[in-house]
């Protein structure tokens, strides 16, 4: 079983690498936003509870997101591994995750982040914003305020797992197929 954390501000490239590595690898993709739609839709009871958070205007607990997670994990039995994205976002979520993961005798086997210019990603989701529509890719301002956030946020969780030494930097500037490349050799190396 291998899981992989694959971390990366807005426009660093990692919905085209997360298909990548799922491609190569097998892994099971989980994200937890589509994880909370998926839930809200099939309306299960972690579902109709993360629901009545959220129509209040409020985050949804970890134990709820936490029990999601081990929903999916469990109706895939099969997985070689899971593909985190998204998730965990503060250190209690990475304590959280960790413990779920052991229960079932697993762990995060690396930390991969993709790390990009403040330039080029403002250049890749303006030039995203101009073609897919994304009214929030079309803003600098809105833009830089979402990249400061990713990295206030993300800071807590580079620090937990650094602290275990399972994150690595990677260069995420340069063509699709040599970030590909460097992923997949920190991967290889811990398989």
């Amino acid at each position: 079983m291998f899981n992989l954390i694959l971390f990366g501000p807005p426009g660093s490239g990692k919905g085209t690498q997360s298909e990548n590595i799922i491609a190569a690898y097998g892994l099971q993709h989980l994200s937890t936003g589509n994880l909370l739609r998926s839930e809200i839709t099939q309306q299960t009871p972690l579902g109709l509870e993360a629901k009545s958070f959220m129509d209040q205007g409020q985050l949804v607990p970890d134990a709820v997101v936490i029990g999601m997670v081990g929903n999916f994990m469990d109706a895939h039995p099969q997985a070689k591994g899971f593909l985190f994205d998204g998730f965990p976002r503060t250190t209690a979520q990475c304590i959280a995750l960790d413990a779920l993961l052991q229960q079932r005798t697993y762990e995060i086997n690396v930390v991969l982040a993709l790390e990009v210019t403040e330039a080029e990603l403002v250049k890749r989701l303006l030039g995203r914003g101009a073609t897919s529509g994304r009214s929030d890719d079309t803003n600098e301002t809105v833009i830089r305020a979402r990249i400061q956030e990713y990295h206030d946020k993300t800071t807590a969780v580079e620090k937990y797992y650094a602290q275990f030494n399972k994150v690595v930097a990677i260069k995420g500037e340069g063509t699709v197929e040599s970030i590909y490349a460097d992923l997949k050799k920190e991967m290889d190396a811990r398989i």
